[in-house]
């Protein structure tokens, strides 16, 4: 029996290849594109424009990957979301939307676990499973988008996973979100995560596309990024950071640095200065973000006042930085803990 096409997963061009092969008008396949990424319709028998012969001919050939919403939890102190989808094949991945006085973000996975294992983070805790498809990167944004009934005006592909290490299939879902036939979202408004893979990175910088590239630094000394960072065992600071450099000059995009501040491990004042040693001069933009406590792991955030002094520091320098607003911290905000809270918790409420 043939497989059915994961319709989501084609983008316009694919998918006018396909009609017209089937011997489909060319304008048929605008159609069930517009349905699908603008109209944000999962249903061929709801796209009524189409007849209902090729409505059956759709359903015989095409699936479109179903998506569960099984959990929604609302912060009470800044109204962000925590969603946790259930896959076809039973996976459950986790998104956030977070709504802004500039627009509604969404924050997505790109992979079912990660085996990136940086050392303070959830998502790896219990190793990783497999890549996201396009479609079901996409379909993160869509559900939110109809369930909330807001317009999503930006998304960060900084959820669960390593972008990066599903390289394909990132690229098509970004192609496919930011297409004039499709949900149309600037590629400018598209925030791409790495741990630091400076192939990767190189070869997304030859794609020149429009998003912003944000690198996971946590360290600003190759010794300081082992202890966090396994993926530091296998790419040296100084290649990522060229790297990194090679990306703004293909795209002229800046590039934008997170950095998980952890109490008494990188957010001392020598930190600080072997921080702006490494970013001074450079055309970018700096996140600190104190992080997240998660239960299973021994490190805390700073304090204020020690999160404020780390800023003032770098911000004297010269360096563009800022501390990133939390959000969630209430409803298992930190990437993973919503997820391995799942599998842990059997009398979890479905929310159909």
């Amino acid at each position: 029996m043939q497989q059915k096409i994961d319709i989501l997963s084609l983008t316009l061009q694919d998918l006018q290849q396909q009609l017209l092969s089937q011997g489909q008008k060319k304008f048929r396949a605008i159609q069930i594109f517009e349905w699908l990424h603008q109209k944000l319709i999962f249903s061929f028998e709801e796209m009524s424009n189409l007849s209902k012969h090729m409505q059956v001919q759709l359903n015989q050939q095409y699936v479109i990957a179903p998506m569960r919403m099984v959990q929604e939890l609302i912060s009470m102190e800044d109204r962000t979301r925590k969603y946790l989808f259930e896959l076809i094949d039973g996976n459950v991945i986790e998104s956030v939307f977070m709504p802004y006085q500039h627009g509604n973000s969404v924050c997505i996975s790109s992979q079912v676990g990660c085996k990136m294992g940086c050392t303070f983070c959830a998502s790896g805790l219990d190793g990783f499973f497999r890549n996201l498809s396009a479609s079901e990167m996409l379909l993160q944004v869509y559900h939110i988008a109809k369930h909330t009934g807001e317009r999503i005006s930006n998304v960060t592909v900084m959820g669960t996973g390593e972008p990066l290490d599903n390289y394909e299939e990132l690229l098509t879902f970004i192609r496919i979100l930011t297409s004039t036939e499709g949900y149309q979202l600037s590629g400018r408004n598209i925030t791409v995560s790495t741990c630091g893979i400076p192939p990767k990175i190189r070869q997304l910088a030859e794609e020149k596309l429009q998003i912003t590239l944000a690198l996971s630094l946590h360290g600003a000394t190759q010794e300081k990024r082992r202890v966090l960072m396994p993926i530091a065992n296998r790419y040296e600071l100084s290649e990522v950071m060229e790297a990194c450099e090679y990306y703004f000059s293909k795209t002229g995009r800046r590039m934008s640095y997170e950095y998980s501040l952890v109490h008494g491990v990188n957010d001392t004042e020598e930190d600080a200065v072997e921080l702006i040693q490494l970013l001074k001069g450079r055309n970018c933009h700096l996140n600190l973000i104190p992080v997240n406590p998660v239960t299973e792991l021994s490190y805390q955030r700073p304090n204020r006042t020690t999160s404020l002094t780390f800023k003032n520091k770098l911000e004297k320098s010269g360096i563009n930085v800022t501390i990133r607003r939390e959000m969630g911290t209430d409803i298992d905000g930190a990437c993973g803990q919503l997820r391995r809270s799942f599998h842990q918790d059997n009398t979890t409420t479905i929310v159909h």
